[in-house]
């Protein structure tokens, strides 16, 4: 017997993650990206990472396209960020501070932390893809991540 998609839903509730933005530009060079928190890292050596996709997603097909992608990590203030990518609202990018790296990525001005890929590799499971991306750049800057626990926004305690 299959576990349903609500029970597993809540179970998955019940594991806390950071919240991250990926990025990409789409054929006409416009950015664009969507929330995530299905993320991961896989190896040091080579610098691997892992991102699941939905397909529905409006920035799937650049993603597919493009073949790389930037995994933005969101401090705790991004909240309105999160929100507003995981939305399928086509002008996510408006007044957004961002810049686009030597890649051809958009990299948001005030994430914790980013990681720019290029595809290596794809596992098609369910309703999503998997995406392995080697990590050709990244940097971090200062500050405490946003973390997504039970259906609700977090923040570590302390500076």
């Amino acid at each position: 017997m299959v576990v349903g998609p609500d029970d597993f839903r809540k179970v998955l509730g019940h594991f806390a993650s950071g919240v991250t933005i990926i990025t990409t530009c789409d054929s006409d060079g416009r950015p664009t990206g969507l929330t995530a928190s299905a993320f991961a890292s896989v190896s040091l050596d080579p610098p691997l990472i892992l991102v699941c996709i939905a397909h529905k997603s409006q920035s799937y097909p650049s993603i597919v396209e493009r073949g790389r992608f930037a995994v933005n990590f969101l401090r705790r203030e991004q909240e309105d960020l999160s929100r507003r990518f995981a939305t399928q609202r086509l002008d996510k990018f408006d007044g957004v501070p961002h810049r686009i790296t030597a890649l051809g990525l958009p990299v948001l001005a005030d994430a914790l932390a980013h990681v720019e890929c290029v595809i290596v590799n794809t596992h098609n499971e369910g309703d999503h893809t998997v995406f392995i991306g080697r990590v050709d750049d990244c940097g971090t800057t200062d500050g405490m991540p946003l973390l997504y626990y039970r259906g609700k926004y977090e923040s570590l305690k302390g500076d």
